[in-house]
């Protein structure tokens, strides 16, 4: 088969976009208008509640507590369709529509294309969103996983806005958390924010997936960003029988999964994947993304046949996270041929190794070429997974080393795969 000429058509997951909410979790009712923010943060309090997301005590004074519109200064940028984004600017937007963006039940866009702010643009523009306020239900859920204690020490990787570093100075006190944030820009907004109200707590500027050796060790490390794996640095400064909690798995934006793991007196940590979940990736891991004529890179296929799954099972949740662990370094491309057809490719440039699909009456053809062959291992997975019932994410447990991260499912040795690092 003759590669077509194709080019590669914008993914459906935007870069901030969120999971769905578990099954177990109600979603929160729609926001309504509210005539003031202690209101407003009254009625957040009452949704997250009714929810199922807030349930503790601690936890429930702080989202009552901290006002949120506070760290969404100098604005949010709000989705229009099309690839816009409308910039509404707290201190220049009609009082009650601030409160009502403030507190609604979404993930908000506060930083475009890694510079771009609401109140540096006239009308709505486009770009990419880099640094955005999560959602409420996200953020209070991951908070009430950490499980924490007074007295104890918290790490967080990728302040953002603040928000939650102020949610966790409420709980725990201002000399108990420290926040890191890689860009300059978003931490000095954040540390601002944070400052404005009532909260100089430690924020540090710098690489967050080095942690911050300075004060550890910790009791929980946090992470509001996702990761392709769990720094091995956030391990060794978390102390046995510490927690560290964050989202793993790739960088397609979705097909991720939060991990809760414990460390160990040896220095290992061990746990599962309690759900899902997608944060922006840290900044460090963005990969470049897979663009101009794609039939230049699936030229010259070292093997063609059918497929024995089809390849749009990868745009479901589980299937892409087994996908990212069967195959760590491949990104999913979705494309469309000159004759309007759909076209699926999974790239791994680092090993120079494609998979390229084409439908085939009621099937799929696949074409592989380099010295990986991406779709092999990766349909391995997807029928062993089947064959096994077809698990959630939630069955996935995982260990990490100093040498290596280990994914697994009891009970499925077909399940199981080893990332070493040395």
């Amino acid at each position: 088969m003759t590669p077509p000429d194709i080019r590669p058509t914008a993914r459906p997951w935007g870069a901030g976009r969120l999971a769905p909410y578990p099954s177990t979790v109600r979603r929160p009712h729609a926001t309504v208008t509210h005539s003031g923010p202690a209101s407003a943060r009254r009625a957040l309090v009452t949704r997250l509640e009714e929810a199922g997301v807030l349930v503790t005590p601690g936890w429930r004074a702080a989202v009552g507590g901290v006002p949120r519109e506070l760290f969404l200064e100098p604005g949010v940028f709000l989705p229009e369709g099309g690839g816009r984004w409308r910039p509404v600017v707290g201190g220049a937007a009609d009082p009650e529509e601030w409160v009502r963006v403030a507190y609604s039940d979404a993930s908000l866009t506060t930083q475009l294309d890694g510079r771009v702010t609401a109140d540096q643009v006239d009308g709505a523009v486009t770009g990419s969103p880099t640094s955005s306020s999560t959602t409420p239900v996200t953020v209070v859920g991951m908070l009430e996983s950490l499980e924490v204690s007074e007295g104890h020490q918290v790490l967080e990787i990728g302040t953002g806005t603040g928000y939650s570093a102020g949610l966790m100075c409420h709980r725990l006190g201002v000399d108990h958390v420290t926040t890191v944030e890689v860009d300059p820009a978003v931490w000095a907004r954040a540390d601002a924010a944070l400052e404005a109200a009532g909260f100089s707590t430690w924020t540090v500027c710098g690489d967050g997936l080095l942690g911050h050796p300075r004060r550890a060790p910790y009791d929980r490390t946090i992470a509001t960003c996702a990761v392709r794996r769990i720094p091995y640095a956030w391990i060794r400064q978390t102390r046995p029988g510490g927690l560290v909690l964050a989202t793993v798995g790739g960088d397609w934006q979705y097909g991720t999964g939060l991990a809760k793991v414990t460390v160990g007196e040896d220095g290992s940590a061990e746990g599962r994947i309690v759900g899902r979940s997608s944060f922006m990736q840290a900044r460090s891991q963005v990969p470049a993304p897979v663009a101009g004529d794609l039939s230049a890179r699936t030229a010259y296929a070292d093997s063609e046949r059918a497929a024995e799954v089809p390849p749009v099972l990868l745009e479901e949740w589980m299937p892409a996270f087994l996908a990212q662990l069967a195959a760590p370094g491949a990104q999913f491309v979705r494309a469309t041929a000159r004759d309007g057809s759909r076209l699926l490719h999974l790239f791994d440039p680092e090993r120079e190794s494609f998979a390229a699909f084409a439908p085939d009456g009621d099937g799929w053809t696949v074409r592989q070429g380099g010295p990986v062959a991406l779709w092999d291992g990766i349909e391995r997975a997807l029928t062993a997974w089947r064959d096994a019932g077809s698990p959630d994410i939630t069955a996935v447990r995982l260990r990490v080393t100093a040498r290596s991260h280990t994914y697994w499912i009891d009970g499925s040795p077909a399940l199981r795969w080893e990332h070493r690092l040395a």
